[in-house]
Parts: structure tokens; sequence; C-alpha cells
């Protein structure tokens, strides 16, 4: 009986420590969250909140923001109870879609704005917890070794030299991704955000698989610089000790956000989840070297402390705001666009902004008007979106378009749309090629060679 004894007493303290299992004893207490969030961070809102509430399972469940998304929108988790992530973007698509449940603010002490953005939700759908800055990481060491400067602005990326040296993951596969994306295409237009997209794509060294992978790249001397959060490199920080991260002049800060979802089958339990986390003890946590985050309340900081996102006033994206609930109407088609044009085209954008400014700083030395013009049109034909401000204004046309999996039909308008999105890049791409041709052979009539521009063609 000993042994029994033995067993039962481990069971009972694995119960105690960890919940019951998510397939079993569904009588007890309990709340699962979807998360984007690593456990480095979780875990230790768990336990805590496991200490107050010792009869609450807590159950996370670790997703993509971009599949977690998906996974709520489709019903395929019935039993989570609360979405917890950074990109507002992402709630406000929830949101829209009805998905959300009404939540109370709770108070925090924290102004209305911060840097110009809502800390709360103002139709009272979500609320924020934390604040994120978005920014870039770098590794000092690698841009040292090949005499490169540290970047200070969006636009500097797009520099011809830091070919090569970049690193992002799709908007696509990560929430983070996909507001600095959307950032950019608010606060510079339409237009002109894809072209500094584009040029920035030319650029780059790889597209990562995920958010983290951006991060440990830059540590690991992939690529020198990445486009990332400010907490990812906090929570990497075993891996990317000598890894820095800097806030460009431009920056944009953004709360991170909690939301009971509208199926939650466990209100209760959610909303003493929320009050846990929005709670002076919460706010305090954020702040522990082990999760590094920048809490909402200032409360949480000390005297002699000022937070940056509270003192930021001069950014542009602060100044123009973010319109969290234009990027959702566009999510899917950012997303769509992005991947056709830069992630998977990546060599052969790269192979053709390398062209065009290998051959405009040909022309610094041998002037030339009709070289001039070609490259000229090589340039807008590179930078030009395949879907216009016009066709963006068409009302409905891209509002219904959907994350298909692998493997499956796509609804027939939006085929058509992918299909035309598609044609117009290659012919825009072709067409850069074809006037970076003819821009070659009269830099060549003009004395200038170089091997490397053979073959543009994508």
């Amino acid at each position: 009986m000993g042994r029994y004894a033995v067993t039962i007493r481990f069971v009972l303290l694995a119960v105690l420590a960890f919940g019951w299992p998510a397939g079993g004893m569904a009588e007890g207490r309990r709340v699962q969250i979807i998360t984007s969030f690593p456990p480095s961070f979780f875990e230790p809102f768990r336990s805590a909140f496991r200490k107050r509430h010792p009869d609450i399972a807590v159950e996370v469940v670790q997703r993509k923001t971009t599949a977690a998304v998906i996974d709520i929108r489709t019903r395929k988790r019935p039993e989570a109870d609360l979405f917890w992530a950074s990109a507002p973007d992402a709630f406000e698509l929830l949101k829209q879609a009805n998905l959300l449940a009404p939540v109370r603010p709770r108070r925090t002490g924290a102004p209305e704005t911060i840097a110009g953005y809502p800390v709360n939700d103002p139709g009272g759908r979500y609320l924020g917890f934390a604040v994120s800055g978005y920014g870039l990481v770098y590794n000092p060491a690698y841009l040292e070794a090949r005499g490169l400067p540290v970047p200070r602005n969006w636009a500097d990326l797009a520099a011809p030299v830091y070919a090569g040296h970049i690193g992002l993951t799709s908007p696509a596969r990560s929430g983070t991704t996909h507001l600095m994306v959307e950032a950019l295409l608010q606060s510079l237009g339409w237009e002109r955000g894809w072209a500094l997209w584009s040029a920035i794509g030319g650029n780059l060294a790889t597209i990562t698989a995920r958010s983290f992978g951006v991060n440990a790249g830059v540590a690991r001397g992939r690529f020198g610089i990445g486009i990332s959060i400010d907490f990812l490199t906090e929570a990497n920080a075993a891996e990317g000790e000598g890894n820095r991260f800097v806030l460009p002049g431009e920056t944009l800060f953004a709360p991170a956000s909690i939301a009971r979802l509208a199926t939650s089958p466990n209100p209760k339990e959610a909303e003493l989840f929320i009050d846990f986390v929005l709670s002076p003890e919460g706010q305090r946590m954020l702040r522990e070297p082990r999760i590094g985050r920048l809490a909402v309340s200032p409360s949480a900081y000390g005297p002699d402390e000022t937070p940056p996102h509270l003192a930021a006033t001069d950014g542009f994206f602060n100044h123009a705001g973010f319109d969290a609930g234009l990027s959702a109407g566009r999510y899917e088609l950012v997303n769509l666009i992005f991947d056709e044009w830069i992630t998977f085209r990546r060599t052969d954008q790269a192979r053709l902004w390398r062209s065009l400014q290998t051959m405009e700083a040909a022309l610094l030395t041998r002037p030339d008007a009709q070289a001039a013009s070609l490259l000229t049109q090589a340039r807008a034909a590179l930078t030009q979106p395949p879907v216009s401000v016009a066709e963006l204004g068409e009302p409905g046309r891209f509002r219904n378009l959907v994350r298909v999996p692998r493997g499956l039909p796509l609804p027939e308008d939006q085929a058509r749309v992918e299909a035309d999105i598609r044609n117009a890049i290659a012919a825009r791409a072709a067409e850069a090629s074809d006037s970076l041709r003819q821009a070659a052979e009269r830099l060549a009539a003009l004395g200038w060679r170089d091997e490397s521009l053979t073959g543009t063609r994508p």
C-alpha cells in the first residue's frame, strides 16, 4: 500500500501545482488563455495567480498571434477564455467579428493614451496591460566587423549599405511584424509605405519562420539587424546577450492587451485573471528582469524612472496615431501583398534592387540623361504596389479575404484577387528588369562594365 500512497500523493501535488489537465476532471474551476507570449513571460503570472486562487487551474495555449486569431475566428478552441497578446490590430480584428466580450476597465492609474494611442479599447472590448516599443535589434560586433553604422530610423534600412544584413519575419506569421508593416503604411501613406517596404525587402538576408527567429538570427550573426519588439530582445537575453535594441526616432508605442472571448466558458475565472494582470502586483511583475516589460501603470516604476513611452512625443507615428480599425479592415490584404511581393520573391527582389543601386551609383561618375531616365522607370516599377489607392478604396473588395490552410481551395473571389496581385507584381518586375537591362547597355556604351548585372530578368 505504501507504493500506492506515494503515487496518490504525487498526483495530488501535481494537481495543486498545475491544475487538472484539459482533457479531464472538468468539474474544477479553470481558465484557458491563448497567448503569443513565451513561457518566460506567462509562467510567472500563472504561478502568482495560482497562489492567489489555488482552486483555479490555469491552462495556457501558446500560439503565434496570427494563428491564434485564426483559431478563435474558426472556433477551433471553444474552451478558451482569454486572448493575451501584443498586436492591437489583432484585437481589433476579433472585435469587429464580435468575438470579444465587453470588459470593464480597471483602475491602474494609466493615462487614457500613451504616445498618442489609447491604452484601452474605446469600444470596451480589450484592455492594455503593458506597452510595447517597436524598433530594431542589432548585433554591435557584427556591425563593427563590417563597418556598418547603427540604423537610426526606418528609412535607413533601405540604404544599399545594409544589403544582405537585415532579417525579419513575415507579417502573415507575426502580429509584431504586421503591426510594423501597417504602421509604416499608415504614417507614410499606402504608396510611399509600400515603396519603403519594397526597398527594405531588397536588403533582406532572410525571412524567419517566427518573430523569435529574428533576435536569434541577430545573436548568431546570421544577419546584423532585425525588425523586432522590445520585449523579444529581453525574452531572448540568454542567447542574445550581446544584442542591442534601438527605438527609431519615429517609433511606435502600442499597448499589449488582454481580452475575454465572447464564447468564454469560464467568465468569472477569466475576469479574475484580468484583475490580477492589472492589479498593482501584476503591474509590478512586468518590471521584474525575468519579464522586462513596460507596465501601463505609472505606480509600477520607481521615483527616479522616466518610462520612455510616457516621455515620447516626437515620433511621427505618435503624432499620426495608429488606426487599428483601418488595419483590421485590410489585415489579410497587407499580409497577402507582403508575401507575394517580398517574402516569395526575396531573391529576385534583392537582385533587381542591387542592379538598380549599382547603376545609380555609376551615374554619379558617368552622368547620362537616358540611363537616368531608365533607372527612374525601374525604381518606379520596383516600388509601385500591386493594389492602387483607388482599388484600395473600392467598397468591400478586399474585406472578405481569409487565411486558407495550405492544400484547401480558395474561395473563387479570393483566388481572382490573389491572381491579380501576383500578375501585377510579375509585370512590374519584368518592367523593372527591362529598364535595368537597357540602362546597363547604355552605361556599357559609355565604358562602364559590371558582370553582376547580366541576366536581371526574374
